[in-house]
């Protein structure tokens, strides 16, 4: 039972550190170049996935609990925080209210002078 569980949680630490490594960017890399920390992993069992995950790669310090420091993020987290998105959204709406105002209609869709849209206007023969 315990040799199962040892084995189990061998595979698995090599699984993991094999992911880490092949997913890491080629700059990030510490010491060897990359396929040879593959083989490194793949060949010493504890050794080599234990090696990587201390040594292997370049890790950030602390984010001290700021969730837009993650590592691999960068930019804004959300739309509402991307300065080119909202500039592109103003831009989208002005041009929306350009057209609007354009065809003589309100943001609501009634004409801008006031007349109900199915009234005819009133000039000297009209009545």
């Amino acid at each position: 039972m315990l040799r199962g569980l040892i084995a189990v949680l061998s595979i698995a630490l090599t699984v993991f550190a094999l992911a880490d490594c092949v997913q890491t960017e080629d700059e990030k890399v510490r010491g060897i170049p990359k396929w040879a920390w593959i083989v490194l992993i793949v060949l010493l069992p504890w050794v080599g996935p234990i090696t990587w995950l201390f040594a292997g790669k370049e890790r950030p310090l602390g984010s001290g609990g700021d969730p837009r420091q993650r590592p691999g993020r960068s930019g804004p987290l959300a739309p509402d925080e991307d300065p080119e998105f909202l500039r592109k959204l103003d831009e989208d709406i002005r041009r929306e209210r350009r057209k609007r105002n354009g065809r003589g209609t309100d943001t609501d869709g009634t004409p801008q002078d006031g007349t109900d849209p199915g009234d005819e206007p009133e000039g000297p023969g009209s009545r």
